[in-house]
Formats: structure tokens, sequence, C-alpha cells
């Protein structure tokens, strides 16, 4: 599983991310960061079948629930290579990309952190998740009211609309809820979460705490849960 050689790796890496020093550390990443990482995968495919049989847990180079370390620097300003980072999405099987719906584990050095939810969707799948809270407020209520407290340490993240959204007023009682362009519940995490064996039954069980959230989004969707 992760260990602090991980995380060791991920430092250097960003410290010295260029394609020299990777190539030259190459076989670290594999046996440091990747097989990790895929046996993490691996482990999570029976807790996740138990939360729902809708979301992959795939151990495959690319298209897989890791991600990529390559990034897409075409339309950015930071041309380093890499990601400094290690992100896994056990997304929907209806799902091609990481705007679908699923669970999320993210590691690097300094912030570590589990998400579950739909992370900037498109406006036609927006569209519905608003919709379908305006029509279940009740059910809307108490999702998030039994996952978003101090006591869980869950927290909707993401950008909000300056504007309700159309078909909504500004006196809407969920007003605020209607005008988020993520619904992502987000729970900070600490190495002692992520690092060793321990780290899937710790991550199953906050998954399965955020499975009322993702199954309301994937029912606006349309999709099976």
């Amino acid at each position: 599983m992760f260990s602090q050689d991980t995380l060791q790796f991920l430092v250097e890496l960003a410290e010295n991310n260029n394609r020299e020093w990777f190539n030259r550390n190459r076989q670290r990443y594999e046996d440091e960061v990747r097989e990790p990482a895929f046996e993490y995968i691996r482990s999570m495919q029976l807790p996740l079948s138990r939360i729902s049989t809708k979301f992959t847990a795939l151990t495959k180079k690319t298209g897989g629930s890791l991600m990529r370390v390559f990034k897409d620097v075409r339309f950015s300003k930071d041309k380093t290579p890499y990601k400094t980072n290690i992100g896994i999405q056990f997304r929907h099987v209806a799902g091609k990309d990481v705007h679908a719906p699923g669970f999320y584990l993210h590691i690097e050095p300094d912030e570590m952190f589990l998400a579950a939810g739909i992370w900037s969707p498109d406006n036609p799948t927006l569209t519905k998740v608003r919709m379908l809270i305006g029509e279940y407020p009740d059910e809307w209520l108490s999702i998030t009211k039994t996952l978003i407290n101090k006591r869980t340490g869950f927290e909707l993240h993401g950008e909000s609309l300056k504007r309700p959204p159309k078909g909504f007023g500004a006196d809407h009682p969920l007003i605020e809820d209607l005008k988020r362009k993520h619904f992502i519940a987000v729970k900070q995490l600490t190495q002692k979460d992520v690092l060793g064996k321990g780290a899937t039954k710790r991550t199953a069980t906050l998954f399965e705490k955020t499975a009322p959230l993702v199954k309301f989004i994937c029912e606006a969707s349309d999709l099976e849960f």
C-alpha cells in the first residue's frame, strides 16, 4: 500500500519536475506510486461493490481508476510535465471522464483528501441535479445535514454562480446549494488515514457515508446506483 516512500517520491518529483529526472526514476515511480495505487484499487473492488455495483475500480494504465501522471499542458502556463499528486477516481460505469459521478482519493505530501459526488459537470447535468433538488428539497436537506457537518468532517466544495440559476428565485430556501457548479463532498485526511494496509477499510467506510449523496446525483442523471 501507500507508504512514506510514496510520499518521498512525490516530494522529489515536485523538486525535479522534468523528463530527464523522471526517466531516471521511472522504476521508483512504478514501485512506489503505481503499484501501491493498483494494490489499493484492487483492495477497494469488494468494498465498492457493497456500496454499489455501478462504479469501476480498474487497474489499467490508461483509462483506469488511477489518473495519469502526465499533465495536459496545452492550455496551461505551467509547462512542467508531471502531476505531483496521486488521483484515484472510482467513477460510474456510464462515465467517460473525471466529470462523472464517483468517489475520489487525492494524495500529495501536504494535502490528502477524499471526495464524492460530481465535479464540474456539464450544464445539462447541472440542470438535472438542480431540478431534482427543487423537486425533492426535504430529501436533499436530509442527505446534506447527515453528511455535511463538523462531526463527519465533510464539506461541500467548489465554485458557485453569482446569481440564481435559471428557473429559481433568489428567495428559494436552498438557493445557495442550487447556485453550486459542483456537487461534491470533501473530507480532509491525514497520513494515518492513507498510509498502510488500513487505508482500504478507513476510506471505504468514508465512501459509504457519502453514498446517499452520490445516489441522489445518479438519480438526477437517470443513472442506476
